[in-house]
């Protein structure tokens, strides 16, 4: 089994009737990678291609390229498919089942390789049409603790109603994860995020078609690496106290807070999908009734499990206290993160504002954006931004609206935003 540990950063000094406990705890998995996917009936891979009309072309042509190179990476013993997806979605591989899935194996690689190399581009795009089918095919191998798919897309979700699509997802969540890409400049980076949050996967750009079989061999390589399938963040907070939010802050910002699913009375659990080597900072906020100077408390004990069994532990306390010196001073590691999820958020709604046609809002949202990522050290998140907006004063936030950005650049920005800085801690 891979071992975890956890480290927590707060301030743990309150004034005379403060509430609000801040804390970031560090969860560490190693152990993992060593692992891995063994084939032992315990992981099924999907994935998911585009072959609509509009990827005719060069993008067809990158994405055979890249399912090949996905299902080069995937391990002999796990169970795998392949999903063409347009209007509608169909199972290309294995071939002649309406539903199933094969298990990995020499033959099996290039007779789905081989099919992947007759993917040609037609019809219209219905997203959920390719998760509900995906969710289906999951489905076929209960044996399967550990799903995950890669979906690739050019473009938007014209050939079903919203609502088609929400259905889709919330019959896929809690079933899969997937790490979903955008090819090109004519898809949607938020509607393809909302898949990827519900399913507990990643958004990315791919700007250009020759650089998508290297992103999908990454994406499943680590994949292979994952050696825990399922684990949960769980917070315990005493009688009478309040959990604001519980957010994953790095390696990106996701708010876990209405995830929630109650343990008991007191305890939470909230979902972190699968894990390889790696470690992850989470933000957990709690509000207790006020106390006076001298008293302390046990704020919040923060845990991650498998299972039901505990493999960390990490805890948060309150001490009230009249001295100043101690009760002003923020963490770095919680003022840290609280900026970089206020960036994410600033970005999102400036570059929503800027289609919108409100420049005013736009300009505001991102110059504060450029602020933070000053703040935060962000170099990656400034960079970005100076190729929508014109910085005059980082400090200030003062910036003025480019007359012509190029659309991949605000993609690129907006799909980057959730993207954090790891503390120096």
């Amino acid at each position: 089994m891979p071992t975890f540990s956890a480290d927590v950063y707060q301030n743990e000094f309150l004034p005379d009737g403060g509430t609000d406990v801040h804390a970031i705890v560090t969860i560490t998995c190693t152990g993992a990678g060593a692992v891995g996917q063994a084939g032992a009936g315990d992981a099924a891979e999907l994935v998911i291609v585009d072959t609509s009309g509009s990827m005719d072309g060069e993008n067809i042509a990158a994405a055979r390229t890249a399912a090949a190179a996905a299902l080069d990476q995937i391990n002999d013993g796990v169970w795998f498919a392949v999903i063409a997806g347009s209007h509608e979605a169909r199972l290309a591989y294995p071939y002649g089942r309406e539903l199933g899935m094969v298990r990995m194996d020499a033959q099996t690689r290039a007779q789905a390789k081989a099919a992947v190399a007759g993917f040609a581009a037609d019809g219209g795009t219905a997203m959920g049409t390719w998760l509900t089918l995906a969710t289906r095919v999951l489905a076929s191998v209960p044996s399967a603790v550990q799903r995950h798919a890669i979906l690739l897309t050019d473009g938007i979700n014209q050939h079903e109603t919203p609502e088609q699509l929400s259905a889709a997802i919330e019959g896929a969540r809690g079933q899969f994860q997937a790490d979903c890409r955008g090819v090109g400049a004519a898809w949607e980076v938020a509607e393809v995020r909302r898949i990827a949050t519900a399913l507990m996967g990643t958004v990315d750009l791919i700007a250009r078609p020759e650089d998508m079989a290297a992103d999908f061999e990454g994406i499943m390589r680590a994949a292979m690496g994952r050696g825990v399938a399922e684990a949960a963040l769980r917070v315990w907070a005493p009688q009478g106290a309040q959990v604001l939010f519980v957010r994953q802050v790095a390696p990106t910002v996701e708010d876990l807070t209405a995830r929630r699913q109650d343990v008991n009375p007191l305890t939470g659990a909230y979902p972190t999908g699968a894990w390889g080597d790696e470690s992850r900072d989470y933000h957990v906020a709690v509000r207790l009734p006020a106390k006076v100077v001298g008293q302390e408390q046990l704020a919040a004990r923060v845990q991650l499990a498998v299972g039901d069994e505990v493999l960390a532990q990490g805890l948060v306390k309150a001490l009230w206290s009249n001295d100043d010196t101690l009760t002003t001073r923020i963490d770095p590691a919680v003022a840290h993160y609280t900026g970089q999820a206020e960036l994410a958020e600033v970005i999102q709604d400036g570059l929503a504002a800027k289609a919108a046609g409100d420049s005013d809002t736009a300009t505001a949202k991102l110059g504060r954006a450029v602020q933070l990522a000053a703040e935060t050290g962000n170099e990656e998140a400034t960079t970005r931004l100076r190729k929508i907006v014109e910085i005059e004063d980082a400090d200030t936030g003062t910036v003025r609206l480019r007359r012509s950005v190029d659309k991949l650049d605000e993609m690129a920005l907006d799909t980057a935003s959730t993207k954090t800085t790891r503390v120096k801690k």
